[in-house]
């Protein structure tokens, strides 16, 4: 069984009888000028960006072992774009995170933002384990296969040995690592079930998982469009979940818990910094 693939169904999810907590949640009308704003203006922003440092950042992979300038390159390109689609992030808990120490980062997903976001707001170097789809992405998938991000291929099992030795490498180095355990964007905004392992590396190194809630990206910039909304968004950092004495058998119970901490920050109100 490999353990990075997604589960083909989904349980039913019961509807909430009251309305979302949070407003960032809530659906507002985007006209016409909000959509030529985005596709005339934003969106070539967005791409030029993504070519510009895309390209400044080829020479320094002969000899930025470390990652290090790397990051910074997409630390830069991620500030930019927020700073173009008028989208101030707001971020509670990680104050409360000692970020010194390696640990796994779970993070929701619901836009293509959602990248950018995360490289802007968290101040450490990471590494994202992503999907082999990306690399195809022109500038993208050059970033991703020279920056050391760790792949994914959910259609190649043998894979995913690599992945496993290059993931556990990462954190016994301190290394820490950023996934997105459902696998995929969500096409609806909600929560969709973990995938299977996603939390195997986090128990083969004992290292404890902070679940953070993007909250507002679906809505900025849902699947299938390349309107970009411009509208607040919040990080909310959950407190560590501890894998201390878990082993591969305790996997689903971990992914359970972990799922539960991370839809309880999604959909309830704003924490208080």
């Amino acid at each position: 069984m490999n353990p990075f693939v997604s589960p083909d169904t989904e349980a039913p999810r019961e509807e909430s009888a009251t309305a979302p907590a949070n407003q960032l949640h809530v659906p507002r009308k985007y006209g016409l000028l909000s959509r030529l704003r985005s596709y005339l203006f934003i969106d070539p922003l967005v791409f030029l960006y993504t070519f510009v440092f895309g390209a400044a950042s080829l020479p320094f992979d002969f000899f930025d072992r470390s990652g290090r300038i790397l990051h910074g390159f997409a630390r830069l390109w991620s500030k930019c774009i927020l700073k173009t689609i008028f989208s101030p992030v707001t971020v509670t808990g990680l104050e409360k995170i000692d970020i010194s120490r390696p640990r796994i980062y779970a993070a929701n997903h619901g836009s293509a933002l959602d990248i950018p976001i995360l490289y802007a707001n968290l101040p450490f170097q990471f590494r994202i384990i992503h999907k082999r789809e990306l690399l195809f992405y022109p500038i993208v998938g050059w970033h991703l296969k020279r920056s050391g991000q760790i792949c994914v291929d959910q259609q190649n099992p043998a894979s995913s040995i690599r992945t496993v030795r290059s993931g556990l490498k990462a954190l016994k180095n301190g290394m820490p690592l950023v996934i997105f355990p459902e696998g995929a964007r969500t096409p609806d905004g909600e929560i969709k079930p973990f995938m299977q392992g996603a939390f195997f590396f986090a128990i083969k190194a004992q290292v404890e998982i902070v679940p953070i809630a993007l909250v507002g990206t679906f809505e900025l910039l849902p699947m299938d469009t390349y309107h970009i909304k411009c509208r607040p968004v919040e990080m909310r950092v959950g407190d560590p979940i501890t894998t201390d004495g878990l082993t591969v058998d305790d996997m689903d119970a971990l992914s359970a818990r972990v799922q539960k901490a991370l839809e309880s920050l999604y959909e309830g109100p704003a924490p208080t910094a």
